[in-house]
Protein backbone atom coordinates (compact mmCIF):
# COMPACT_ATOMS: atom_id res chain seq x y z
CA UNK A 1 0.00 0.00 0.00
CA UNK A 2 1.43 3.57 -1.01
CA UNK A 3 1.03 5.82 1.78
CA UNK A 4 3.65 8.74 1.45
CA UNK A 5 5.91 10.07 3.30
CA UNK A 6 5.43 13.54 2.77
CA UNK A 7 1.69 13.66 3.05
CA UNK A 8 -0.82 14.17 5.64
CA UNK A 9 -3.74 11.70 6.59
CA UNK A 10 -6.54 11.82 8.17
CA UNK A 11 -8.86 8.71 9.77
CA UNK A 12 -11.59 9.00 7.05
CA UNK A 13 -8.52 8.63 4.25
CA UNK A 14 -7.91 11.92 2.94
CA UNK A 15 -4.29 13.18 2.36
CA UNK A 16 -3.27 16.83 2.30
CA UNK A 17 -0.41 18.52 0.92
CA UNK A 18 1.02 21.58 1.93
CA UNK A 19 2.45 23.97 -0.91
CA UNK A 20 5.01 26.36 -0.91
CA UNK A 21 2.38 29.06 -1.79
CA UNK A 22 0.47 28.15 1.38
CA UNK A 23 -3.02 26.15 -0.34
CA UNK A 24 -3.37 22.88 0.09
CA UNK A 25 -4.38 20.30 -2.19
CA UNK A 26 -6.55 17.29 -0.76
CA UNK A 27 -7.23 13.88 -2.50
CA UNK A 28 -8.37 10.44 -0.86
CA UNK A 29 -5.80 8.21 0.00
CA UNK A 30 -4.95 4.85 -2.40
CA UNK A 31 -6.59 2.83 0.44
CA UNK A 32 -9.47 4.18 0.19
CA UNK A 33 -9.85 4.49 -3.30
CA UNK A 34 -9.32 0.89 -3.37
CA UNK A 35 -11.86 0.02 -0.60
CA UNK A 36 -14.48 2.39 -2.91
CA UNK A 37 -13.63 0.61 -6.09
CA UNK A 38 -14.08 2.25 -9.67
CA UNK A 39 -14.73 5.51 -9.37
CA UNK A 40 -17.74 6.94 -11.66
CA UNK A 41 -18.33 10.86 -10.09
CA UNK A 42 -16.76 13.17 -7.79
CA UNK A 43 -18.75 16.08 -7.22
CA UNK A 44 -17.63 18.56 -4.79
CA UNK A 45 -20.23 21.97 -4.40
CA UNK A 46 -18.48 23.66 -2.14
CA UNK A 47 -15.89 26.08 -4.02
CA UNK A 48 -15.71 29.40 -2.77
CA UNK A 49 -16.64 28.45 0.52
CA UNK A 50 -15.59 28.06 3.77
CA UNK A 51 -15.60 24.65 5.28
CA UNK A 52 -14.88 23.55 8.69
CA UNK A 53 -12.18 21.05 9.61
CA UNK A 54 -14.27 17.67 9.74
CA UNK A 55 -17.18 18.64 7.68
CA UNK A 56 -18.30 16.97 4.23
CA UNK A 57 -17.06 18.92 1.30
CA UNK A 58 -17.62 16.76 -1.47
CA UNK A 59 -18.56 12.82 -2.31
CA UNK A 60 -17.37 10.51 -4.27
CA UNK A 61 -19.58 8.17 -6.32
CA UNK A 62 -18.05 4.06 -7.22
CA UNK A 63 -19.81 2.03 -8.65
CA UNK A 64 -21.94 0.45 -5.94
CA UNK A 65 -21.44 3.12 -3.42
CA UNK A 66 -21.40 6.86 -2.29
CA UNK A 67 -19.08 8.13 0.25
CA UNK A 68 -18.44 11.67 2.15
CA UNK A 69 -15.56 13.62 1.59
CA UNK A 70 -14.23 15.25 5.02
CA UNK A 71 -12.25 18.21 5.24
CA UNK A 72 -8.95 17.49 7.07
CA UNK A 73 -8.60 21.33 7.84
CA UNK A 74 -10.60 24.51 8.22
CA UNK A 75 -10.17 26.57 5.34
CA UNK A 76 -11.52 27.76 1.89
CA UNK A 77 -12.06 25.85 -0.95
CA UNK A 78 -10.00 27.40 -3.97
CA UNK A 79 -10.58 25.23 -6.88
CA UNK A 80 -11.91 22.00 -7.53
CA UNK A 81 -9.31 19.64 -10.12
CA UNK A 82 -11.57 20.45 -13.42
CA UNK A 83 -10.19 16.88 -14.61
CA UNK A 84 -12.27 14.43 -12.62
CA UNK A 85 -15.44 15.81 -14.74
CA UNK A 86 -14.25 13.71 -17.71
CA UNK A 87 -12.26 11.40 -15.98
CA UNK A 88 -12.92 10.41 -12.29
CA UNK A 89 -11.12 6.94 -12.90
CA UNK A 90 -8.04 9.36 -12.09
CA UNK A 91 -8.73 8.90 -8.38
CA UNK A 92 -8.35 5.22 -9.12
CA UNK A 93 -5.17 5.59 -11.11
CA UNK A 94 -3.32 8.55 -9.43
CA UNK A 95 -4.88 9.38 -6.09
CA UNK A 96 -1.99 11.06 -4.83
CA UNK A 97 -0.88 13.12 -8.08
CA UNK A 98 -3.43 13.92 -10.94
CA UNK A 99 -6.54 12.32 -8.80
CA UNK A 100 -6.40 15.09 -6.17
CA UNK A 101 -10.02 16.75 -5.56
CA UNK A 102 -9.31 20.00 -4.26
CA UNK A 103 -7.30 23.22 -3.49
CA UNK A 104 -7.51 24.76 -0.54
CA UNK A 105 -6.49 28.32 1.72
CA UNK A 106 -6.30 26.90 4.85
CA UNK A 107 -7.36 29.45 8.32
CA UNK A 108 -3.99 27.61 10.06
CA UNK A 109 -1.40 25.73 7.99
CA UNK A 110 -0.28 24.44 11.19
CA UNK A 111 -3.22 22.48 11.76
CA UNK A 112 -1.81 20.13 8.62
CA UNK A 113 1.07 19.41 12.07
CA UNK A 114 -1.69 17.87 13.99
CA UNK A 115 -3.43 15.28 11.52
CA UNK A 116 -1.97 11.43 10.60
CA UNK A 117 1.97 11.31 9.85
CA UNK A 118 2.50 8.32 7.13
CA UNK A 119 3.14 6.33 9.92
CA UNK A 120 0.35 7.49 11.90
CA UNK A 121 -1.91 6.50 8.83
CA UNK A 122 0.22 3.00 8.11
CA UNK A 123 -1.29 1.95 11.91
CA UNK A 124 -4.82 2.99 11.18
CA UNK A 125 -5.33 1.03 8.01
CA UNK A 126 -3.29 -2.23 9.28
Amino acid sequence: MNVPSHLRYTKDHEWIRLESDGTAVIGITEFAQGELGDIVFVEVGTLGEHVAAESVFGSVEAVKTVSDLFMPVSGMVLELNPSLDANPELVNDDPYGEGWMVRVKPDNAADIDALLTADGYQATIS
